[in-house]
């Protein structure tokens, strides 16, 4: 029996690394949620996602959330990914109330130039500390300083929220 207190939308977001670089994309402003600010890009998953296309085995879809970010990504910035990597997860209630389960994933480039969609205005690659000269949305420096750490070998851990300088 559906329930909605245990309706959540599934999204997820990808951060793109290049030549040891992140892409960031700032939103657009007549976007409801987070105007202006600058991202990583993701989406949401949607039915059509996995029941479109033959199960892997008798019972299930594998590798959803991977195609997910592939089709976001591309679709958001022309990108091509390889080597995808979970990072984190959180839930953000969004402005209709609605909460989402938000999975941030990463993976190297594998090919394309940045095409903007029309959600996002500009675009950037940057290194952690270039990072700091954005207006990010809350948490994702975080995320970039996680997968910073991962890539270095250090382990990623759990998202914490950076200490005031």
């Amino acid at each position: 029996m559906y329930d909605p207190q245990q309706a959540h939308y599934v999204v997820v977001t990808g951060i793109v690394i290049k030549d040891g670089k992140y892409l960031i994309a700032r939103r657009a402003p007549h976007e409801k949620a987070f105007p202006n600010l600058w991202t990583v890009p993701g989406g949401k998953l949607k039915m059509t996602d996995y029941a479109s296309r033959p199960k892997d085995t008798r019972s299930h879809w594998y590798n959803v959330l991977e195609d997910l970010v592939r089709r976001e990504v591309l679709e958001e910035t022309g990108l091509r990914l390889k080597n995808i990597g979970y990072l984190t997860s959180m839930v953000y209630v969004r402005p209709d109330n609605i909460p989402a389960l938000i999975v941030s994933l990463y993976a190297a480039h594998d090919g394309g130039e940045v095409k903007l969609c029309p959600a996002l205005t500009e675009h950037a690659w940057v290194t952690l500390d270039e990072a700091k000269n954005y207006e990010l949305i809350e948490g994702i420096y975080e995320e970039l300083e996680m997968l910073d750490e991962l890539l270095a070998g250090k382990g990623a851990g759990e998202w914490k929220k950076e200490k005031p300088a």
